[in-house]
Order: C-alpha cells, then structure tokens, then sequence
C-alpha cells in the first residue's frame, strides 16, 4: 500500500459508506469523517514528503509507486508526487473539507449530492498524484463529468444551460487533449525505446520538433479550456453562477487548477522545445483573459458573476505565470494556483452563505451588511483584501512573484505583456472595494434583512479554515516557495536548453 493511493481509496470508501447511512445526519457526519481523514492524511504526506525529500534530493518524484494495469499498450498505475503536487493536494484536501461543511444543510438528494462531491474530490486527487498520461487523463474525466450532475440537479437559475454548456465545452477540451496525449505517446520512443505512457520516462527522450509543434496546441488548449485561456472560458461565469455553494468552491477552487496543472506537468514539461517556440501565442490569449476577466468583473451586479469573472481574471495570470517559463514566474504561478484556489473557495462560500439569507445575489438590492451580519461581512472584507493583492495575505506573494519573474525577460515584447497583465491589480481593485462599499457599508437597504443572523458553528469552522490558510501563505511563503522550487529547478534546466 501507498500513502498516494490512499487519496482516491479513502474517498472511496467514504462513497460507499455514505450508501449504507440512513437519513441527512449520517450522511453528512459520514462525509465530515472522510474528508477529515483526508486533511490527516494531507499533513502525513507533507511531513512524508520532506523526509524523502532530505533522503533523496535529487529524486524528481518521491512516495513512487508502479503497477501494470495494461501490459500490451505499456499503460501503468504509476504514482508519485514532487512538492507541487503535494501543495495542490493540500489545496484540494482543505477545498473539500470546507466544502462539506458549507454544504451542512443540503436536504434534497442528500446522498446522491454528497456522492457527486465526493466522487469529483477523489478524481482530482487522483489526477495529481499520476504519473502516467492515461491513468491521468481518466481521473481528469472522473473529475469533470459529476460538474454536469450537481449543477443540473442541485444547481440555480439556467442550470440546465449552464450544466450543458460546460459539459460541452470541457468534453471538447478532453477530445483535444487525447488527441495531444495520444501524439506524446506515440512519439515517445523517438530514441528507440518502448512506448510509454511514464510522464518521467517521456521527458527523457527527445520528441521530434516538428511532433512538438504540432501536439503542443492540443494539449494546451486542451487542459487551457478547463483553466479558463481566452477565447475558451465562456462556460466558466455560466457554470459558477449556476453550481450550488460547494460546488462552486470545488469549481473555481481546485477543478480549474487541473488546467494549470497540466499545462505545466505535461505540455511545457514534455514538448519543452514547443513550448520556448510558441509560448508568445498563447502569453497573448493569456493576457486577454487577465484584463478581460478583471473587466468582466466590473460590469457584473451579481455577486456570482462578478467572482466568477475574477476567476478567469486570476486563472489566466497562471498560465501566464507558466508560460513565461522562468523559475520565478512559474513558482509564482503555482502558488496563485494555491492562493487562488483557497480565495475564491472563500468568496464562494460567502456568497453561498449571504444568498441563504438574503435570498438575492444582487449587489444594489443589499447594503449596510457589516451591522447585521459582522463575522461574515470582515471575511468578505478578508477576501477580498487578499483579491486585490494586500502585503500579508497570499494574493500578494503569489502576483508579485510572478510579476517579477515575468519582467526579468530583457526582451520587450514579454515586459508590454507584464505591464498589460500588471494593469488588472488596479481593475482588480476597483471592482473589489466598489462591491465591498455598496454590499457591507451604508445604510441598510432592505429593513427585511435587520433580523438575519450571522454565521453559525459549521460555517465559521469552513470560513476560518479558508481565512487562516490565507493568512498563512501571506505571511510566511517561504516553505511553500522553496517546496515548489526543489521541483521546479529540473523542469526549467530542460528548458533553459531550448531558449
């Protein structure tokens, strides 16, 4: 048994005995219990992670496992993690967590809701920890299809839509990631070897140049669809707007991260040479999505809407953190991942939380928030502080430092592109203090919302765990940068060969 294995396998069985409950309080409790291990496990893995880490410093991957799973096409169940995919479990670990804390209160479908959640979480985990491009592109699907299931069914507004068009959309993104995936693996036995599957063996042999240009767009844009690259992050503020609260933290909180993730680990890892060639493409479409999704923001008036549009704001700056393709920027670009991920969990949750009490997620028909509900109004304030990139909170460590490695390039064309990209801080701003002053501040609009009550126990234990985590990034980043580091230093040597 390995401890990676165990991140699909608890999942697992907390699925199976949410079947066996009876009635909405075992289903939840059962739920709380995995996802609690789930955090325990987390913390034995980092601490696992530095121990091997110390004992084999010069190892890629560490806690590796290998198994035949289909001998004749050499397809393997082969894991292994470096200290980036240590930080997006711990991401992911404390995004499900929370997430069913906030969902405490589903009563429609309860099993089936907390099954769905649960099933997206272990396909996500899995993707992480493979090593292997088939075994990856299966829990990549595992993870995307229950999206279709929980807004459709537990979802609000034009759900139906909403569920179809990302589940269109996403599934058109995984036929153009096979193709590329399937490319890779027919070019990896370009020095004579065996075709493989193995993400570290694929990265030791030389693919073809002309093989590289051509499947470096599939992949790319393939997982750059579900990280929301311009033109291909339309589904994204339909999905978001329409997914219940848990879904939505998920969503925006980890899912999209698989875009991210896998545009470094496999097309800039694998087609390195590609990627030096036709980064400057896609830092255009990239930039694009920064500036566009940060002006989204401010013309939206539901809250939704207006973090959903962050998102792809936030998500384009790490692919255009990645494709600067230095150290700097691309540990930058991870910690975003994080940062982000947790920030919008946050804001989704709130949001979630206000609209089970206000009934509206129209910000002109709230205000004066801040007196009625104070813990969940500051915590707003917290997130939104941590948006638009305040010295302390992870916001700010994750944009500056890509920023700064995005402006080492001596070329001009990458620093128009960092100053262009740079702009959003200040657009960033003006939708988050706009939002914050008509939502919390001024007199109360509606004398409706002067008996609402704040946050109860579940939900300050979900905020908190966010809002601590937050704070901790900010304040001391440096054990996270220097996890990302030790694994980024042999992927930016591999490129460093090409520039």
């Amino acid at each position: 048994m390995n401890i990676l294995s165990l991140f699909v396998i608890i999942p697992t069985l907390t699925v199976l005995g949410i079947l066996f409950t009876k009635g909405f309080k075992q289903t939840r409790l059962v739920a709380a219990i995995g996802m609690s291990i789930q955090i325990i496990l987390t913390v034995a893995l980092i601490y696992l992670f530095f121990q091997e880490r110390a004992a084999n410093p010069l190892a890629e991957m560490v806690l590796m496992k290998d198994t035949v799973w289909f001998e004749s096409l050499n397809i393997r169940y082969t894991v292994g993690v470096d200290g980036i995919a240590v930080a997006m479990i711990a991401l992911t670990s404390i995004i499900i967590f929370t997430g069913v804390f906030t969902s405490w209160e589903v009563n429609f479908l309860y099993k089936e809701f907390f099954i769905s959640l649960i099933i997206l979480a272990t396909g996500v985990f899995g993707f992480f920890i493979s090593l292997d491009l088939f075994t990856m592109f299966v829990f990549y699907e595992v993870a995307v299809i229950p999206m279709y299931l929980l807004i459709g069914i537990w979802g609000s507004g034009k759900k139906e839509y909403s569920a179809m068009k990302l589940t269109l959309m996403l599934m058109g993104g995984s036929a153009l990631l096979l193709v590329g995936l399937l490319g890779i693996y027919f070019n990896s036995n370009a020095d004579g070897g065996e075709l493989t599957m193995n993400i570290l063996e694929i990265s030791k042999v030389n693919i073809p140049i002309d093989a590289q240009r051509f499947f470096f767009p599939f992949v790319f844009v393939g997982f750059g669809v579900l990280g929301a690259l311009f033109p291909f992050h339309t589904w994204s503020p339909d999905g978001h707007a329409s997914a219940p609260t848990a879904v939505s933290m998920l969503h925006a909180g980890v899912l999209m991260k698989l875009g991210g993730y896998g545009a470094f680990r496999v097309a800039i890892f694998l087609l390195p040479e590609a990627a030096v060639q036709l980064s400057g493409i896609f830092i255009v479409l990239t930039s694009i999505s920064v500036v566009y999704g940060a002006f989204g923001a401010i013309m939206q008036k539901d809250l939704k809407y207006i973090n959903a549009y962050s998102s792809v704001s936030h998500c384009g700056l790490i692919l255009f953190g990645l494709l600067m393709l230095n150290e700097t920027a691309m540990n930058g670009a991870i910690i975003q991942m994080i940062s982000h991920g947790i920030m919008t969990a946050l804001f989704f949750a709130l949001i979630g939380m206000i609209y089970g009490r206000t009934h509206t997620r129209m910000i002109d028909e709230m205000g004066g928030l801040m007196k009625i509900v104070p813990f969940l109004s500051v915590a707003y304030v917290i997130g939104g502080l941590a948006s638009l990139g305040l010295p302390g909170l992870s916001g700010f460590v994750a944009e500056m430092t890509i920023f700064v490695g995005a402006f080492q390039h001596p070329d001009l064309f990458h620093r128009i592109a960092t100053i262009i990209a740079a702009s959003s801080i200040v657009i960033t701003a003006v939708y988050i203090l706009r939002v914050v002053g008509i939502l919390l501040l001024g007199p109360i609009k509606n004398k409706e919302f002067e008996s609402l009550s704040d946050a109860r126990w579940f939900e300050r234990l979900s905020i908190t765990t966010l809002i601590i985590s937050i704070a901790a990034i900010g304040i001391a980043p440096f054990w996270l940068a220097e996890m990302i580091g030790f694994s980024l230093e042999p992927i930016v040597a591999r490129l460093a060969a090409f520039m």
